[in-house]
């Protein structure tokens, strides 16, 4: 992307060496959605997940502004429809810096997920966002996505590294 300042942003694969940038945007983003900050060795528990053995359980996008800061990422999982009878990719954070919103950079994140879905054979996306984040719903709609109303909820099992 570039535009009349010449900023160029690029999408890419997250690296071992994004990890402490992608933790801190993950800390805004947890700021941002008004929910608990995330663990302190953050950086370290996204290493496992994307690049562990015997195969990666996370996928990371970044969104690079000219080569130098990370100003956005999208974390994507595979998981399973029982209702459907198949699987999809579970888009669990999309996230751009304050300043960088609304600068067409959120579709090049979207379009990296996508794609992500497609070379693993799956034909569907799905995520979730707060009710009152309504510029998300609105770039959400514009994309051509569907809400689907449902309330989260977690429980501590304990035992987790």
């Amino acid at each position: 992307m570039s535009g009349p300042a010449e900023v160029r942003v690029r999408v890419r694969r997250a690296g071992v060496a994004d990890l402490p940038q992608v933790a801190r945007l993950a800390a805004e983003h947890a700021e941002f959605e008004r929910a608990a900050a995330p663990p302190p060795d953050l950086a370290r528990r996204l290493e496992r997940l994307l690049f562990g053995t015997p195969s990666p359980r996370l996928r990371c996008f970044v969104a690079e502004l000219d080569e130098t800061e990370i100003i956005g990422y999208a974390s994507c999982a595979p998981e399973v429809s029982t209702w459907d009878g198949a699987e999809y990719l579970h888009m669990d954070c999309l996230f751009l810096r304050e300043g960088h919103r609304g600068l067409k950079v959120g579709p090049l994140l979207v379009a990296a997920v996508v794609a992500e879905a497609r070379a693993l054979g799956l034909e569907q996306v799905q995520w979730q966002t707060p009710p009152w984040n309504t510029d998300a719903i609105r770039f959400y709609d514009r994309l051509g996505a569907r809400a689907k109303e449902k309330v989260r909820f977690h429980l501590e099992v304990g035992g987790g590294s």
